[in-house]
């Protein structure tokens, strides 16, 4: 299960990259929550439709590392991680890497998993 969840997480980033929105929508429960340096927030996925396609930051790349895999439960997993993450100013080339930890709580719906929660907060440098 450790391997299938690192892939949702993964495929979840990637479709950011590849600026997939309906892929995203696949992978997030309606509502969900998230919690970033722009606060707490709930949405449904008309909501996060309008975040990743008129959002003024778009992610270009991203590294994971350091994943922690927790399942309380059958139905439910919390993954913690490092993630190196290069953003851009919509529609411009100039690039901004930086250093976060991020945690997402997925939870089975039936035979599918799908991101309940997600939270990000500025990682502070590696030992």
């Amino acid at each position: 299960m450790r391997k299938t969840l690192i892939d949702l997480e993964t495929r979840f980033w990637q479709s950011m990259v590849d600026q997939d929105t309906d892929s995203a929508l696949s992978l997030l429960c309606e509502p969900a929550l998230m919690v970033s340096s722009h606060g707490a927030m709930q949405f449904d996925h008309a909501g996060y439709r309008k975040m990743a396609e008129q959002g003024s930051m778009v992610v270009k790349g991203f590294e994971l590392s350091d994943v922690e895999v927790v399942c309380p439960n059958d139905t439910t997993a919390i993954l913690v991680y490092r993630v190196r993450q290069t953003t851009a100013p919509r529609g411009q080339s100039e690039t901004s890497t930086v250093e976060m930890l991020d945690s997402s709580t997925w939870v089975r719906d039936g035979d599918k998993w799908l991101c309940a929660m997600h939270t990000e907060t500025p990682a502070p440098p590696k030992a």
